[in-house]
């Protein structure tokens, strides 16, 4: 069957990354986490304390910024590396999220980022997640979909994965990130996060992980079973 493009956009901590990972190793595509990317971009800013209200160091830096994903053998995930260097661990840390909503909103940034999304969905058969792939990267993809769910839900989701890591950090200072990301990623003037008017929403509040898969794998089967219009 034809390859197609899958785009799954949504709120922080709606499940977005852990329903792409899965959706693309169910149908053998290539997942794309675009968060990751923008979180890398986030990760050196900091470390070479870059102002990103400053036109000209921004796109100094970006000058400077290579990405790209590799396979981790063991895990058999892709996994970004910025500059070389395997950083997908270090760009989940909450000092990273306090900030990457910020520089996500800087228009060079976007461009950037958005001109290297694009290229690797060339080929298709990608499963790429993020907040503006099916309104501003893919606005063409065959399937877009809207992944919501329940606040609090998000936030204990959030919490939980966030804990394991660092048991230091609290409920509030997760749900306060989350409320802050929500409202920069749904205001920002470049590519605001929004449901693509073609996106078919996806709630999973109450659904587990396989339960939020298997919908979304039919969701695809039954795209990609459609005729093909040339």
């Amino acid at each position: 069957m034809r390859k197609i493009i899958v785009t799954i956009d949504g709120y922080s901590s709606c499940g977005k990354s852990t329903l792409a990972k899965k959706l693309a190793s169910k149908l053998h595509y290539k997942y794309i986490d675009s968060g990751a990317m923008y979180r890398a971009i986030t990760l050196y800013f900091l470390r070479n304390r870059i102002d990103w209200n400053d036109q000209s160091a921004v796109d100094n830096a970006i000058s400077n910024i290579e990405l790209h994903f590799e396979v981790n053998a063991d895990t058999k995930q892709s996994e970004i590396f910025l500059n070389g260097e395997n950083v997908e661990y270090v760009i989940r840390d909450l000092v990273v999220a306090e900030k990457v909503s910020e520089v996500a909103a800087v228009k060079e940034v976007r461009t950037f980022a958005v001109a290297a999304q694009q290229k690797l969905g060339d080929a298709k058969g990608i499963v790429m997640d993020g907040r503006d792939i099916g309104t501003t990267v893919f606005p063409n993809a065959e399937l877009k979909i809207f992944l919501q769910a329940d606040p609090a839900i998000r936030v204990t989701r959030r919490f939980k994965e966030l804990h394991e890591k660092n048991p230091a950090v609290t409920i509030e200072e997760v749900k306060h990130n989350l409320e802050m990301r929500d409202y920069i990623d749904s205001n920002r003037e470049i590519s605001p996060l929004r449901k693509a008017d073609d996106a078919i929403i996806l709630d999973n509040t109450d659904l587990s992980p396989e339960e939020t898969l298997n919908k979304a794998y039919e969701l695809v089967l039954t795209m990609k079973s459609r005729p093909h219009k040339a």
